[in-house]
């Protein structure tokens, strides 16, 4: 792995875990269903504008194209959505923690479902990711975190997964810009009817709103995504998910300078705990290829 990708993986990481203190912004003010579909058909919009600017062209390859919709479908509509929703309720800082166990999911599928070899490393990280996760839900629960905001950002992981499994049919083949902003138009047509049905559509306007709106279009919707495509395309999809691990310290970190959030000392711990999980489960996978 050079040191163009270490940085990409970290920049990947960082604007990634700022997304859940964003989306928090948002729905405080907005409703969350059309205000994601409303993000992702500006990024989708803009995504596409640039990559007609830079030749790249929308005749996709049949898997090119399948992929893509399974990942707008799997990560926009349903991993994105279900956190926005979650997020009324659930605060960012939590919401990132789950969300950043999708490595421990995928490692899991791949040795329960798939049947993958995983040494004892692997397993070993997957039990403290799990160990970590069921600290940090234990903490929570007691403290009146909502359990149906929780059960939300789980679902979501599950639909990441599948989203994650897709990457290396979407990434293949060139086209990345494009690939990215025709995804993005995906989860956007998908939320639009869950969204007037859903939602009520009232908005309380501000400053704070309009920036935390402009900074998840523009960041975690078209960067972050761009960047992962690129990561997966150089070094793979078992590799870029590594970064990952960092996800949970970036997002309990931002979400407590911008939002205030309260640092437990139980989220600390079951973080370092979820990290290490993660990064072994990753590493015993890279052994393994």
């Amino acid at each position: 792995m050079d040191i163009r990708a270490i940085l990409a993986g970290l920049a990947f990481a960082l604007i990634w875990s700022s997304a859940f203190t964003s989306a928090r912004i948002i729905v405080a003010d907005a409703p969350p269903i059309l205000s994601l579909s409303l993000r992702f058909l500006i990024s989708g919009l803009i995504g596409i504008a640039l990559a007609r600017f830079l030749g790249q062209t929308w005749r996709l390859t049949p898997g090119q194209w399948r992929a893509t919709i399974i990942f707008g479908l799997c990560q926009n509509a349903l991993y994105l959505g279900l956190n926005f929703v979650a997020m009324q309720t659930v605060e960012a800082s939590l919401a990132s923690i789950i969300a950043s166990t999708m490595p421990l999911a995928v490692g899991f599928a791949g040795w329960v479902i798939f049947r993958e070899r995983l040494s004892a490393l692997g397993v070993l990280g997957l039990c403290a990711g799990a160990g970590g996760v069921a600290l940090i839900m234990g903490a929570r629960m007691q403290a009146g975190a909502d359990f149906y905001g929780i059960a939300l950002c789980f679902i979501a992981v599950a639909s990441l997964t599948v989203a994650t499994l897709m990457v290396r049919g979407a990434s293949s083949g060139g086209n990345l810009l494009m690939i990215v902003g025709l995804q993005m138009l995906v989860g956007s047509a998908f939320l639009v009817i869950p969204g007037l049905i859903l939602d009520q559509p009232v908005v309380n306007w501000s400053m704070k709103l309009v920036l935390a709106f402009s900074y998840t279009v523009l960041m975690p919707g078209l960067v972050a995504t761009f960047i992962w495509f690129w990561l997966v395309q150089r070094i793979g999809a078992v590799k870029a998910a590594t970064f990952h691990f960092l996800n949970p310290f970036f997002g309990v970190m931002i979400a407590a300078v911008l939002l205030g959030e309260t640092l437990r000392i139980w989220d600390i711990v079951g973080v370092v705990i979820i990290m290490f999980g993660i990064l072994a489960v990753q590493m015993a996978r890279q052994t393994l290829q």
